[in-house]
């Protein structure tokens, strides 16, 4: 079967080297300062996604390389991909200051990146998917890519993102705080953090910002400068482009300008030692539609896209016994200590969404949970968000001959099922999910799914 033309746009469609090397004609424009450069590594993103990346997430279809006609969101993506994904994005937003890569980095790590790893993060998978229903040492070829059990939860196989998964929230880390040409701050990515900067001319300052941030709304950035000084310094932050209806207090005050969503709110002032920047993001549900992928949708609430809660079996492995060739093994290693699991699904995966048509918004109730006691939201049980929505089964979504979740159909769908109310979490959280689902629809618009061959 010949390659589309399109196919040729990219010079490799490895999912690594595509995460990696996306931003080469951006780092080369610091040098030739011709934007044609710039703009080249925009287009390079703008192509993957278009073709391969219609799912939620933040990443693409590419469980090695992307292939034509594996565009389902059943299609993952390698630990090390999403790794590098973020690092191209700290990288493009400290080259371009363009608050896009921020909220890049920001959706792949929130909503990707937990779910590639244990929550002990003692083990990884190489493989993991939007919609994925099974996690186990099997060989799921071509579905997957690679002849191998490349869907497994394991410590060793697999080196490469052995080696990278721990280069992931450090490097999100280091970026949260950058230095302007102004001699000033900017807060690009947010988290709870400290920061010990030298601004003004020659001044330091340290500033910390205390916040459950995605899962809240609020971000308090308190400033420490010694002694009785004060002086002159911009600070920036940076508005998210999902935020319509931000504020900002600089301690008892409301910033009379409004933020504008994708920019940065610039606040030059003579700062004082205990002066508190208080930043306020309400969230919004907001429903997206991939219409390249059978119109399916995903629902998002501020930073944080949603997926259905599948109870989840955790089976133990031996570790040397589900490992591949390439892993190396090192006689002596404790398995008792690094455990590979497979996950099976204990209860129904195969729904489709019930939405109201006039505002499909108001289908889903938000429940508010208390913070865990371990400060690790990653989990279905540790969530500290819930949606509850009404869905309906699909009964012929079944698993496919690859043992993968057949391919999605065409929306909306027409079933007989009765309508239950299902529960989703953040997707970061689910190591078994659907994130892309169907619409349950009527009428002569809706169609009947066909069985999962």
């Amino acid at each position: 079967m010949p390659f589309p033309d399109w196919y040729g746009k990219l010079v490799d469609w490895h999912n690594v080297n595509i995460a990696q090397g996306f931003r080469e004609p951006a780092q080369y424009f610091q040098l030739s300062h011709d934007t044609t450069d710039l703009r080249a590594t925009y287009a390079d993103f703008d192509i993957v996604r278009k073709y391969f990346g219609q799912v939620p997430g933040g990443m693409f279809g590419a469980d090695e390389n992307a292939r034509p006609g594996y565009a389902d969101p059943r299609q993952g993506i390698e630990t090390c991909g999403v790794v590098e994904q973020m690092n191209s994005d700290e990288q493009l937003l400290r080259i371009t200051g363009d608050p896009f890569w921020a909220d890049h980095a920001e959706e792949v790590a929130f909503n990707t990146f937990p779910a590639t790893m244990m929550p002990d993060l003692k083990s990884l998978r190489y493989i993991t998917s939007p919609n994925m229903v099974v996690n186990d040492d099997e060989n799921h070829r071509p579905g997957i890519m690679n002849d191998g059990p490349f869907l497994m939860m394991n410590p060793f196989s697999s080196r490469c993102c052995q080696h990278n998964h721990g280069q992931g929230w450090p490097y999100l880390i280091e970026n949260l705080w950058m230095a302007t040409p102004d001699n000033g701050l900017a807060a690009v990515i947010y988290g709870p953090s400290t920061v010990k900067a030298k601004v003004s001319n020659g001044k330091e300052v340290k500033i910390t910002s205390e916040t459950k941030y995605p899962f809240e709304e609020n971000i308090a950035f308190t400033l420490n400068i010694d002694g009785n000084e004060s002086f002159d310094f911009p600070l920036y932050f940076r508005i998210p482009g999902w935020c319509t209806n931000p504020s900002i207090m600089v301690n008892t005050e409301k910033i009379d300008k409004t933020p504008k969503a994708g920019t940065y709110m610039r606040i030059n002032r003579t700062w004082k030692n205990g002066d508190v920047v208080t930043l306020s993001f309400p969230k919004e549900i907001n429903i997206k539609t991939w219409k390249e992928n059978e119109n399916s949708v995903s629902i998002d609430y501020g930073p944080l896209t949603f997926s259905l809660k599948i109870g989840e079996d955790f089976v133990r492995k031996e570790s040397d016994k589900t490992a591949i060739g390439d892993s190396k093994w090192q006689d002596g290693v404790d398995k008792e200590n690094w455990p590979s699991y497979e996950i099976h699904p204990t209860t129904p995966w195969n729904y489709g969404l019930v939405l109201n048509g006039k505002n499909a918004a108001d289908s889903f109730t938000i429940e508010q949970k208390p913070w865990p006691a371990d400060d690790f939201p990653f989990t279905p049980e540790n969530a500290p968000i819930v949606l509850k929505a009404q869905a309906k089964q699909i009964p012929n979504w079944t698993i496919d001959q690859y043992g993968l979740a057949g391919e999605l159909q065409e929306s909306p769908v027409q079933v007989d099922t009765k309508s239950e109310t299902v529960e989703l979490v953040p997707m970061g959280a689910t190591r078994l999910r659907i994130s892309s689902f169907p619409v349950i629809g009527e009428g002569k618009n809706a169609k009947k799914w066909s069985k999962t061959d």
